[in-house]
């Protein structure tokens, strides 16, 4: 970008504009996705509402790619561009809670961590995700699952209004009420739409919670999975729990000669009080004989940070995500080959599912197209040393291609990679037409497309 056009930008907007070579660049431009070091043309460090708006009109008429930036863990890399425009929302991260209504207004720059500060203070809580520096933003937009899926619903769920601008620069409020169509195409259709500025979440009472952390000596991961796979259908719905292939870290609860060992492990949260937790945690001692566990009351933000670390920005990652309707035995095998080759601490397979609340929504009334799925799986590979790239993603791919017999043609949004476009008609069925007409009403020329782009109709 010359810079004639970067003093044009400066005299528009009132926000920092920071280029190469500009003090902080390196620092303004990184990802949390380590495989991804781009070079922005201009990050726009946005503090207000007219800051993205703004933005948004210069790279629109600049003819230059626009990218927006929340919490900046997109997998594929959609939070940054080499040669646009970075948008990045970090510095609008409030969060005001009202406590009577049991709403919180948050701003497109908070992160989960953010927000469950702030409500916590109020014994209120709404589904997040299960990683505390992910932005709230981009979580949402796609769904938004999480340890409270199965009592409240995804994230979209809990949505009653979002402040939009739209890439003609417009700001719009989208809820029940105004722009439905937009409304309805925020709630699973990811970042096509527009920037949004703000979010209105509905709260719900979940101050502390009990949790649990179950590892498993691996000779039992087939008995865990096909316990989960029962279990969870008619559990009630304060459980949010899943089962996970892990790597040992070094934490106190697990001996010390154990460390660096692979177990399959459950994860539990119980959200039905206290008072009850104990109990509640007794199905998941019963399964198999538990090598190592946690399992106490905490209060529920320290439950969703409690795998912050190993996901510190500036790994490398790699992931494969699908839905699935039905776990078999067949699946499970794979399931049990495959994940006890889990190469690192920080890599995994997750299964969430996204069964109770989840359930009671209608299939047309968001655009998250598989309401009818029970879970969603990811397989993840994060890693520091480029030159394992091969091994790791390697992995994540076998492990992907074994199980491809069992799983839906789409996945969440929030799990694709880079090398997923061809999947995104398949991650919205037959809600793709229907957003891609609303896509050509709110951004014809396709300005967002750093994204799982949904291509305008016509």
């Amino acid at each position: 970008m010359s810079k004639p056009a970067i003093d044009q930008l400066r005299e528009r907007i009132r926000a920092a504009v920071i280029t190469a070579g500009d003090p902080g660049y390196d620092e303004a431009r990184a990802v949390h996705n380590g495989m991804f070091d781009k070079h922005p043309s201009a990050l726009i460090l946005a503090e207000q509402v007219a800051d993205v708006i703004a933005g948004v009109n210069f790279a629109r008429d600049a003819g230059l790619e626009l990218a927006v930036r929340g919490g900046g863990h997109s997998v594929p890399g959609f939070s940054t561009t080499d040669g646009g425009v970075v948008i990045d929302l970090a510095r609008m991260r409030g969060v005001h809670v009202d406590p009577a209504a049991r709403t919180a207004r948050v701003w497109g720059g908070a992160t989960w961590g953010d927000f469950n500060y702030a409500a916590h203070a109020y014994g209120l809580a709404t589904t997040g995700g299960i990683i505390s520096t992910t932005g709230v933003a981009g979580l949402t937009l796609g769904g938004g699952i999480g340890y409270l899926a199965r009592s409240y619903g995804l994230s979209i769920d809990n949505l009653r209004s979002a402040d939009v601008v739209t890439a003609d620069g417009r700001a719009l409020v989208a809820s029940e009420k105004e722009n439905t169509d937009l409304f309805w195409a925020l709630r699973g259709g990811g970042g096509n739409f527009g920037v949004v500025t703000s979010f209105e979440f509905e709260l719900h009472p979940v101050a502390d919670i009990y949790a649990g952390i179950f590892l498993y000596e691996l000779d039992y991961a087939a008995d865990l999975l096909r316990f989960f796979r029962d279990f969870i259908q008619g559990a009630p719905e304060a459980y949010g729990a899943f089962p996970a292939f892990q790597v040992a870290p070094p934490l106190e609860f697990i001996p010390a000669n154990r460390v660096g060992d692979t177990f399959c492990a459950a994860i539990v949260c119980w959200s039905g009080g206290v008072d009850q937790g104990a109990r509640a945690m007794e199905p998941f001692r019963d399964v198999a004989p538990v090598t190592a566990e946690l399992a106490a009351p905490m209060p529920y933000p320290a439950l969703n940070a409690a795998f912050d670390a190993l996901y510190p920005k500036g790994m490398r990652n790699y992931w494969k995500g699908s839905f699935v309707t039905a776990l078999p035995d067949a699946a499970i095998a794979e399931h049990v080959t495959h994940g006890a080759a889990v190469p690192d601490v920080s890599a995994t397979m997750h299964l969430y599912p996204i069964n109770g609340a989840c359930h009671r929504v209608g299939p047309d009334e968001t655009a998250f197209a598989y309401r009818d799925a029970t879970f969603a799986q990811v397989i993840v590979a994060a890693w520091n040393d480029k030159a394992l790239d091969a091994d790791r993603i390697g992995w994540v791919r076998g492990y992907h291609q074994a199980l491809a017999p069992y799983l839906e043609a789409g996945g969440y949004v929030n799990f694709m990679s880079h090398d997923d476009d061809a999947r995104v008609t398949d991650n919205y069925r037959g809600h793709y037409r229907r957003l891609a007409e609303i896509k050509r009403s709110y951004d014809p020329g396709n300005l967002f497309r750093l994204n799982q782009n949904i291509r305008p109709a016509g």
